[in-house]
């Protein structure tokens, strides 16, 4: 049986020293995406470039999604036992590092490799980030401590959203990538400067590799993990293939696409924090989980069936505003229930299953639009996700009631 501790986690000796730290933490985590969320609006560009077919386009998200899954647990078991700070700082360099090199690969086989890499290193960055804003604030704000990250994240892609075309119709679609990769290695090095001198988050007992894959034994975990699974699919299938979506099948040039995708991106960040909030402040994180699924479930299915563009993009922000709005509330659960200690290795326990998710809906999209040449059916296949990611939130909150 896992023994639920509650880690000593030294504070900043006045609040106000909080803000540096949390605001490097912000910049470094804002790039973690940038990288994939390029990719995905640069596609069009990227597989004209790379003779790439759809499936193939599809191979570059899920690549990176694939080893990002495969570290998850690991990534968060060493940010437990060695320290959040020093994993975090590695993933970050290394994350931006491989965004900057992407814009140099040649082929097909070199983007692979390099997206596989890069995988590696976000999952170190997304752990660890998660560990260290969880440190500078309180038990009873924990589910908007995580939502920040949410929100560094949604603000790099705003910013590679808004940036990327016009960077990409200048230059080519490579120098986005080396543009942000140059300036996402310069905040890694900034923190390494001036951010870790003031935050510091070390359990008072170190974990055991035993401890964090006893975790399979629960069934909680479990089903906690299956709606990870479906929560990322849900996040990165459309993400992924809204670009195509729009440019291929909606005849949206890229330049209102990248608009459309910028103000997306600026809903998400907000409605992430209001989630967090609202779970926080009314203790029914499982209450915003199922609002917002039945949510996604409409407005995904609607995407493919309308045709106006007015409503079409109403859809896309109704959509956004709730695709991660039970972000922070998800998250935070499994740290109720186990303790504060195992924070990063619960962490990658769920983004394990997340990744799951993200992976398999990335391909399937892609897939499934090579075979009959239209996103319908794929995003559909979204819909019937989040009906099952209802129910199951419905039986984590019955076992979220037993002891």
């Amino acid at each position: 049986m896992i023994q639920v501790e509650v880690a000593r986690i030294s504070q900043p000796a006045v609040n106000r020293g909080r803000a540096l730290p949390i605001c490097l933490i912000i910049l470094c985590q804002s790039f973690q995406t940038v990288s994939s969320a390029g990719i995905a609006l640069l596609l069009p560009s990227i597989r004209n470039d790379l003779a790439l077919s759809f499936t193939q386009g599809g191979t570059l998200a899920a690549a990176n999604i694939f080893s990002y899954a495969l570290m998850q647990i690991p990534a968060g078991y060493l940010a437990d036992r060695y320290g959040v700070e020093k994993t975090f700082i590695i993933g970050s360099f290394g994350t931006t590092l491989f965004c900057l090199t992407f814009g140099l690969v040649a082929d097909h086989g070199y983007a692979i490799l390099n997206q596989t890499l890069a995988g590696i290193f976000h999952a170190f960055l997304f752990q660890s980030g998660l560990a260290l804003q969880a440190s500078l604030f309180g038990a009873e704000r924990r589910a908007t401590a995580m939502g920040l990250s949410m929100v560094a994240i949604i603000l790099g892609q705003l910013l590679i959203n808004s940036l990327g075309p016009s960077l990409s119709e200048h230059f080519s679609w490579r120098f986005p990538f080396i543009f942000f990769g140059f300036a996402g290695m310069l905040s890694s090095l900034a923190y390494l400067w001036y951010g870790h001198a003031f935050a510091h988050a070390e359990s008072s007992l170190k974990l055991s590799f035993i401890d964090a894959f006893r975790l399979f034994q629960h069934p909680f975990m479990w089903v906690y993990g299956m709606i990870q699974c479906i929560r990322l699919g849900i996040m990165q299938g459309i993400s992924f293939w809204l670009p195509s979506l729009l440019i291929d099948e909606k005849s949206l040039p890229l330049a209102a696409t990248g608009l459309i995708l910028a103000l997306r991106a600026l809903l998400i960040a907000p409605s992430t924090m209001l989630g967090s909030y609202l779970s926080d402040r009314l203790r029914k994180p499982t209450a915003i989980m199922e609002v917002s699924l039945v949510i996604l479930a409409i407005t995904t299915a609607a995407l493919v069936t309308v045709g106006h563009r007015g409503l079409l993009i109403a859809l896309i922000f109704i959509n956004a505003i709730f695709i991660q709005f039970y972000f922070g509330p998800l998250f935070a659960l499994p740290v109720e229930r186990y303790g504060i200690r195992m924070m990063a290795t619960l962490g990658g326990f769920g983004n394990f299953f997340a990744n799951l998710g993200a992976f398999s809906f990335t391909y399937l999209l892609g897939a499934l639009k090579d075979h009959t040449g239209y996103f319908r059916s794929g995003f559909y296949a979204i819909t019937g996700a989040c009906l099952v990611g209802l129910v199951l939130t419905l039986v984590l909150e019955e076992m979220r009631r037993r002891p």
